[in-house]
């Protein structure tokens, strides 16, 4: 199920210009008198009307305090308050007013959250995490983000491909010690998991495997934990400490758990570039 809040403006032009252009909102969908915005998965619609409504409260959440910051750099004119803690409700926040006088929440959790990214944001703000909180990573957590990746799709619905937990700090040294700096995060998180291919099941030994490492890291990222693909592990090694079948093959290593960073998004590429129309 999908929504939206709609709120009657006597300046439909000049609210949709403020949640535009200072708040980072799009335009989704313009209508006779009516403006619909999106913010993710966040849609309010703006009516015209002989009067504005202006009760309730606007809440826009955020991962991090950096973000509730920015936010409130950019708002500190038209601001009720600079941004605090309140332990009552685990949240960072402060409050502004739109140029109707609507109160406006710039908040993030301190907390945990269930899942609550779209699609379109899950595959935009995944990052590599090479730094993890010393946070433990439950087990019931893992489980849930497993149980999405049964999805992958393999050859011939071979489902060939299985992931090896590593929670044993001292394998997860030595794992991290293969590759030097490039395989250095897995030791920094609590946990580390290896995505495998089963021999037995697939001719696609790489691809199944693969594809399986790309749910892994997108449903582990839906569940607000972290990972960094790892590659160049396929070793008689790390076969050997793990028991792993020599034939099989190892698609990669990742360090999980509870992301200490947030790197900015990089500049990408624009779609002429790599899309090519024959």
């Amino acid at each position: 199920m999908s929504g939206i809040i709609f709120f009657k403006t006597k300046s439909l032009e000049k609210v949709s210009d403020f949640y535009i252009h200072q708040l980072d909102m799009r335009l989704w969908l313009k209508q006779v008198n009516c403006n619909i915005l999106q913010s993710d998965q966040l849609l309010i619609g703006f009516l015209e009307a002989e009067q504005a409504e202006t009760e309730g409260i606007i809440t826009f959440f955020f991962k991090t305090k950096e973000e509730v910051d920015y936010y409130y750099e950019k708002l500190k004119h038209i601001s009720v308050n600079a941004p605090l803690m309140n332990d009552k409700y685990q949240i960072y926040h402060f409050y502004a007013k739109d140029p109707e006088g609507r109160k406006i929440e710039f908040q993030c959790f301190i907390h945990h959250l269930r899942p609550w990214l779209s699609g379109k944001c899950l595959l935009r703000k995944r990052r590599s995490i090479r730094q993890f909180t010393s946070e433990p990573v439950e087990k019931e957590l893992l489980e849930k983000v497993f149980n999405l990746c049964k999805y992958a799709p393999t050859s011939r619905n071979s489902q060939s491909f299985y992931f090896v937990v590593i929670s044993n700090p001292e394998q997860r040294d030595e794992i991290a010690r293969i590759r030097e700096g490039a395989s250095a995060p897995i030791a920094k998180a609590p946990l580390a998991v290896a995505v495998v291919a089963d021999s037995k099941k697939t001719k696609r030994l790489e691809q199944d495997a693969c594809i399986a490492a790309s749910y892994l890291l997108l449903s582990a990222h839906l569940y607000g934990l972290g990972t960094c693909w790892i590659t160049d592990m396929n070793r008689d090694e790390i076969k050997s400490m793990l028991d792993i079948p020599q034939d099989d093959y190892i698609a990669c290593v990742t360090p999980i758990g509870y992301p200490k960073e947030f790197p900015e998004i990089p500049t990408r590429r624009s779609t002429d570039e790599f899309v090519f129309w024959k």
